[in-house]
C-alpha cells in the first residue's frame, strides 16, 4: 500500500518529514513525497500553474505510480487531492486532507489569498516575501509554526517562479471555483475519504464548514483539538495515529 503525500503553499516535501519518521517508527516505510511543479520543483516554460494544471499533474502522478494508493494532502496539496478524486477516484485506495472548509459554500478567501488574487497589489505583497533575505524568511516561517529545521528547508524553495505559480494558483481558484469543486465532490460519494480538521487553522474557513463538507461528500471526519495549519508539525505522533487508523478502516 503505498502512501502518497502532496504538500501546498508556500512549502516543500520537509513539512511531512516528521510525520514520515513516526509512520517509518511503524513500519510504514512505502511513502512518496510529491511535490507539486514549482513548489520545491522546477517547471517548464509552459506550465501555467492553475487550478486545473495541477490536478492534471496529480492525476498523471498517480497513474504513473499505478497499484493501491492512500492519498494525503495538505492545503493546496489537499486542493489537487480534491480534484482528483472529484474526478478520477479510482485511482486512490483512499484520501485524506485538510483544508476541507474551502469547498464549502459560504467559503470566503482569507485575507491574504484575497491579496494575491489581486492583480499589482498581489505581486508587491508576494514579491516582498520572495525578495527577503534566506534568515528573514525562516523568520517568518517559524513564526508561523514551522520548525527552524524544516523552515531552513522550505526558504531556499522560496523563488520567484514559486511566486508566480502561487499567484497563477490563486487567481485560478477565485470563488465559486472552489465552492463549484465542492458539488462536483459531492456527487462522488467518498465513503473512503477523511477530513482532518485542525481548529485553529486560520485559512481554511470554520470547523463546521468542513464538518459539512466531510459530510456531504460521504467522508468521515475528525477533530484535531488546539492544532494549527501545520498540524503535521506541531504534532506529528497525532497526525501518524490519524491517518494509521484511517487506512486501517480501508482493510
Amino acid at each position: 500500500m503505498t502512501k502518497v503525500f502532496v504538500h501546498g503553499v508556500p512549502e516543500t516535501s520537509a513539512i511531512w518529514s516528521l510525520v514520515v519518521v513516526e509512520l517509518k517508527k511503524r513500519g510504514i516505510n512505502d511513502v512518496i513525497l510529491l511535490s507539486p511543479p514549482g513548489f520545491g520543483t522546477t517547471t517548464s516554460s509552459d506550465w501555467h500553474a492553475t487550478q486545473d494544471d495541477y490536478c492534471a499533474w496529480l492525476t498523471e502522478e498517480l497513474e504513473k505510480l499505478g497499484g493501491t494508493i492512500d492519498l494525503v494532502g495538505h492545503d493546496w496539496g489537499a486542493g489537487h487531492v480534491f480534484g482528483v478524486v472529484a474526478s478520477r477516484s479510482e485511482l486512490v485506495r483512499s484520501w485524506a486532507t485538510d483544508c476541507g472548509g474551502l469547498l464549502h459554500a459560504s467559503y470566503e478567501w482569507h485575507d491574504g489569498a484575497q491579496v494575491w488574487q489581486t492583480p499589482v497589489v498581489g505581486e508587491e505583497l508576494l514579491g516582498g516575501f520572495i525578495d527577503m533575505s534566506e534568515t528573514d524568511k525562516v523568520a517568518v516561517l517559524t513564526s508561523l509554526g514551522m520548525t527552524d529545521g524544516i523552515a531552513r528547508d522550505v526558504a531556499p524553495a522560496l523563488t520567484k517562479e514559486m511566486g508566480r505559480c502561487i499567484l497563477s494558483l490563486y487567481r485560478s481558484a477565485i470563488q465559486p471555483a472552489m465552492s463549484k469543486l465542492g458539488t462536483r465532490l459531492a456527487l462522488t460519494q467518498q465513503s473512503n475519504g477523511l477530513v482532518i480538521i485542525p481548529t485553529d487553522d486560520p485559512y481554511a474557513g470554520t470547523p463546521q464548514m468542513a464538518v459539512d463538507m466531510a459530510a456531504s461528500c460521504g467522508a468521515r471526519s475528525v477533530m484535531l483539538e488546539g492544532l494549527g495549519h501545520w498540524w503535521m508539525i506541531a504534532d506529528p505522533v497525532g497526525a501518524a495515529d490519524v491517518l494509521i487508523q484511517h487506512w486501517q478502516k480501508q482493510i
